[in-house]
């Protein structure tokens, strides 16, 4: 493996590059602090080039450096950031609060959206992030395509894809209308999978799906400044397969809507004000009918509701850019559990096992770019927040008094953090340097969850109403160096996470499930240490060729010195695209080394090196104000069997795989 690396990493060094797909953020006209944006379709040349336009949203952020998905099959992944999981993340859409309505996972925000109504996705990292409310690892705002006010007309367009491994169809279609003062679009994409083949032919059982998305947008300019618009998305995935888990999923519904009034320049200072009202409402149906020698069926839904509102204000004033937000949400979560004996004559069992929490938010939170000079500037964030938490459901609440017979109905935290970066332009060097602190609430998980079994590491967790806030110590560097045929970053970021919330074991409890190793408890260690590190490599000379690099080392450890679970090895990706005329072509090829930092304790084993191959092609044809982009390619060429640290209960990932697709847009 050494060798392959270190051959793809002088392989890339002595290549000429080019034209580069991704235009580096321009730091001094951002107001905030971004990490990386994720472009899906900020127009319509760009999308031309992307290696898989039909991929889903989990496909698109894989291809980031600054994301990892955890898999449990081939649907609904969990993004990471910073090595972190969703409990120490903010993630949302348009700044719209939204959570899952699963206890294991199956159903992250992101799964709740399509690239058809998607325009690019905000990467922040640790108090970068804070815009949207309180975060300890960092943050991903989707945001969606917007339509604007112009000359009448109408646009769209009509898409279709298909893939061999899994013989999975994509079909979509989008209607727009604008003029001067009105606007409306609609788009509907669907998906459609069989069971996928691993590595050398072998079926992964259990990992098909089916999935629908619907968005419709509306906007009325009511005069020069004020706009309303209002927007809604409707997304359903039903006979979705879960290879890593014991239950797959019938039904995995979203309704998701939002009206929103944005005000332009109403003073000279204040350059944009927007506020938005928002309702979403999910539901998500978790059963095992159709696998076979089941002990005990059972049946696990769940339901989350939220309304909230979001409002952001920007202000310039000298040599000061401001953004102020306000961020207040209620969310109501419930999920329970019905367990049927294989002997009808006995009673069927219930529980909750989210005993109907209702979370109440609402916090403040404030950036400010200060720039001193054309080549120095300072980032500035601060938030604050109050954070209620209520056991609304009677019997819930009695049965978590097993185990806390002094708990409280009620529990309020008020998490608050703060962050600042010191940037320098000085000739070939770009230098950012800094330092944050964060706190967040316990997730419902982690502080009211009853027997959640996890079947990474085979153990029920219980959550624990009485944990502390999870605070944490952030520092980071970043240097880049750029001359005019080469682009080179580096990029470190270290946290120190006091109270750290994980689960332990408690031998002195029995499990409930069926072959499970004992149960855990949520509990504060003292604190957990985590690493991250980059190295990214641009290699541009002409308009027809760019080589594109990173490297990646992570480590995390507990205040013992123990591994913590579901922290990425030494990773690399290394892709060369080619433009000639109207064809787009891209080489890839993306791995990683052994696996020896894994965590025991919690499931992992080590897992071996790996490097796979890719490859796609796409062609442009132009005919007026009509366009048709037309791609093909193959993933994992050599067809390699392989899984990844990331890969629940280690299940081997897509073996080789055909794809074509072809989108037509008008306007």
């Amino acid at each position: 493996m050494k060798k392959q690396l270190k051959a793809l990493i002088i392989s890339l060094l002595i290549s000429k590059s080019m034209f580069s797909q991704t235009h580096p953020i321009d730091t001094l006209k951002n107001t905030i602090a971004l990490s990386e944006i994720v472009v899906i379709s900020k127009s319509l040349a760009y999308t031309a080039k992307q290696s898989k336009v039909l991929a889903s949203v989990d496909e698109y952020l894989s291809k980031s450096a600054n994301v990892s998905l955890i898999k449990r099959g081939a649907y609904a992944w969990e993004p990471t950031i910073n090595n972190m999981q969703s409990e120490r993340l903010n993630i949302t859409i348009d700044g719209m609060h939204i959570f899952g309505a699963c206890t294991d996972k199956m159903d992250p925000v992101t799964s709740y959206v399509d690239i058809s109504n998607l325009e690019e996705i905000k990467i922040y990292s640790g108090q970068t992030g804070t815009a949207t409310g309180p975060t300890v690892g960092g943050a991903l705002d989707l945001i969606r395509k917007k339509q604007i006010f112009c000359e009448p007309h109408w646009s769209g367009a009509l898409d279709l894809g298909a893939e061999s491994n899994g013989s999975q169809i994509t079909s979509g279609a989008k209607l727009n209308y604008a003029e001067h003062r009105f606007y409306s679009g609609i788009s509907l994409m669907y998906r459609h999978s069989e069971n996928y083949k691993a590595g050398k032919g072998e079926t992964v059982p259990f990992s098909q799906f089916s999935k629908y998305n619907i968005a419709a947008n509306i906007g009325w300019k009511i005069n020069e400044q004020n706009t309303i618009s209002g927007s809604m998305i409707f997304d359903k995935a039903t006979n979705v397969g879960y290879p890593a888990l014991p239950m797959d999923v019938s039904l995995a519904q979203a309704v998701i809507g939002n009206i929103e009034h944005t005000i332009t320049n109403p003073t000279p200072t204040i350059k944009a004000w927007s506020t938005k009202v928002y309702f979403n409402t999910i539901k998500h149906t978790m059963d095992d009918t159709k696998r076979p020698d089941v002990a005990i069926h059972m049946d696990m839904p769940g339901w989350s509701d939220t309304y909230g509102l979001h409002s952001t204000m920007l202000l310039e004033r000298n040599k000061h850019n401001i953004q102020l937000n306000t961020n207040a949400y209620h969310n109501r979560s419930l999920a329970e559990m019905t367990m049927y004996p294989a002997d009808k004559s006995e009673p069927s069992m219930f529980m909750y096992t989210w005993p109907d929490i209702r979370t109440s938010y609402t916090g403040v939170s404030a950036s400010d770019k200060i720039k001193f000079s054309k080549n120095q500037w300072l980032q500035l964030n601060i938030n604050v927040g109050l954070n209620h938490n209520h056991v609304a459901n009677e019997f819930g609440l009695n049965s978590l008094m097993i185990f806390y017979p002094k708990m409280r109905r009620n529990k309020i935290k008020v998490p608050f953090g703060m962050q600042s970066t010191f940037s320098l332009s000085k000739g070939k060097f770009e230098i950012s340097a800094g330092a944050g602190y964060g706190e967040r609430a316990p997730s419902v998980s982690e502080g009211y969850g009853f027997y959640l079994f996890n079947s990474f590491d085979k153990y029920d967790y219980i959550g624990n109403p009485n944990l502390k806030t999870e605070k944490s110590l952030e520092s980071s560097l970043n240097i880049t160096y750029h001359i005019p045929k080469m682009k080179i970053n580096f990029l470190v970021r270290q946290f120190r996470i006091s109270d750290y919330i994980i689960g332990i074991h408690h031998p002195e409890y029995s499990s409930m499930t069926i072959g499970a190793n004992g149960i855990k408890i949520y509990e504060s260690l003292k604190y957990a240490s985590l690493l991250n590190t980059r190295l990214t490599i641009d290699l541009y000379n002409t308009r027809s060729l760019h080589t594109k690099a990173y490297l990646n080392y992570s480590r995390g450890r507990d205040f013992k010195g123990n591994n913590l679970p579901l922290i990425k090895p030494l990773s690399y990706q290394i892709s060369e695209f080619i433009t000639v005329k109207q064809f787009n072509i891209e080489l890839m090829a993306e791995g990683a080394t052994r696996q020896t930092n894994y965590s025991k304790e919690y499931g992992e084993i080590e897992k071996p090196s790996y490097v796979i191959f890719n490859f796609n092609i796409g062609y442009n044809i132009v005919l007026n104000k009509k366009k048709i982009n037309l791609r093909m390619g193959i993933e994992n060429i050599t067809d390699k069997y392989y899984s990844t640290y990331a890969d629940w209960n280690n299940i081997p990932r897509k073996g080789r795989n055909f794809f074509i697709s072809t989108t037509y847009t008008f306007h």
